[in-house]
């Protein structure tokens, strides 16, 4: 199943967005209404609070008092610690038994209002965040939720900020206008990201071939970037090496397709072939094929595992590599060669941009690469005379 983590600020409207993609068929998991469910009367959440803070937080129906509580739990760390270890795992469980019982084709859509605090976004195939201006927001939370200003502005100063929920956003819904507008925005991510997003995973469908266009480097990739590797870390653990960002997209400066590849690197390949199903999960299914690089010690080819990002919206490549070559470490110090040497790097740039106007019309962009292959093997030598004169390593 595909998994959405849907966030936002307090008052920028996310409950529209959550409705309108359960309208679309989406399963709709609402953290709020959990955290909730768990210390309804007659749970033994309940009672362990009770247990613990004492009668006084219960009204006089029996039901929680959540003001009572909030000041007793929040009057110190351990106190709130002992409110997190009753209420958490609950609310874990439930979560996990409701996205349990959704089909294995599902969309599930997880409602979290903290899920940037949490850390949360590596763990969802695609955060959502909707937003609205801070003066919107407060007159949405006076008007229709009865807060004081103050208050309001002091709950919404009190969350994330705009840039840490940006750092994790793969779609940034602005709520701030007509209704209209971001539920036309909601109904294209549906229809045009999530639906086949799911279906790619399950299917194991890869990207559609297409000719080689390169466009200027972009300053977002480096943050794309990040995101991707985030959630190959969640899914493999302390199973990976390292991660890294390669390639073209991984240069300031330097032309591009907007593909961003990666590297996982673990220590053999048959670990590499262990990791397939959780990275699969994750939204990087497995490509056909006997995938392998120019061995640059004449000795043939040298063998890794290539696995591709699923998101229809994110083109990635994941080469999975292991110290049983040196390829890993080549992708590290061609990257870095270039970065620190601009000539070379436009030297490829226009390498790159001859191939990619003679292939403009092949339809795949196996040519391009193939021809360009004789320009990067002999960059990987003066590269390797340069680590060997600046004392390079890969770092970390």
């Amino acid at each position: 199943m595909l998994r959405v983590g849907l966030t936002g600020g307090v008052g920028a409207g996310k409950s529209t967005v959550a409705t309108r993609l359960a309208e679309h068929g989406a399963v709709v998991v609402d953290a709020d209404r959990i955290a909730r469910e768990v210390v309804e009367p007659g749970t033994e959440g309940l009672a362990e609070l009770v247990t613990a803070f004492g009668e006084d937080i219960l009204t006089a129906t029996g039901a929680l008092d959540r003001q009572a509580l909030a000041a007793k739990a929040f009057a110190s760390d351990e106190a709130r610690r002992t409110l997190n270890a009753i209420t958490h795992p609950r609310i874990g469980a439930r979560t996990a038994e409701l996205i349990g019982e959704a089909a294995p084709d599902a969309v599930v859509v997880h409602d979290v209002p903290l899920l940037v605090e949490g850390g949360l976004a590596p763990h969802y195939h695609v955060v959502v965040v909707v937003d609205a201006p801070v003066e919107t927001r407060v007159r949405r939370l006076v008007s229709a939720r009865g807060m004081a200003e103050d208050d309001a502005r002091a709950r919404i100063a009190a969350q994330a900020t705009e840039a840490d929920r940006r750092a994790v956003a793969d779609v940034w819904l602005d709520n701030g206008g007509h209704e209209d507008a971001v539920l036309s925005e909601v109904d294209s991510l549906w229809a045009d990201r999530l639906v086949p997003f799911e279906a790619n995973i399950r299917l194991h469908r890869p990207r559609a071939a297409s000719s080689p266009r390169l466009v200027p480097h972009d300053p977002a990739w480096p943050v794309q970037a990040a995101r991707a590797i985030a959630r190959i870390r969640a899914a493999v653990g302390d199973r990976a090496r390292r991660v890294d960002h390669i390639g073209s997209t991984s240069v300031p400066g330097l032309l591009a397709k907007d593909v961003l590849d990666l590297q996982l690197t673990v220590d053999s390949l048959d670990r590499a072939d262990e990791l397939a199903d959780a990275l699969t999960a994750a939204g990087f299914p497995p490509a056909a094929g006997d995938w392998r690089d120019d061995a640059q010690d004449g000795t043939g080819t040298w063998p890794k595992r290539f696995h591709y990002g699923a998101d229809p919206c994110r083109a990635v490549n994941l080469h999975v590599r292991s110290p049983e070559t040196p390829a890993w470490r080549l992708a590290l110090l061609f990257a870095e060669w270039l970065r620190q040497n601009p000539g070379e790097r436009d030297a490829y740039a226009a390498v790159k941009e001859g191939l990619a106007d003679a292939h403009a019309h092949d339809g795949t962009v196996e040519p391009y690469a193939e021809e360009k292959q004789g320009w990067v093997n002999a960059a990987f030598r003066r590269a390797e005379d340069w680590a060997a004169r600046s004392g390079w390593t890969p770092e970390g």
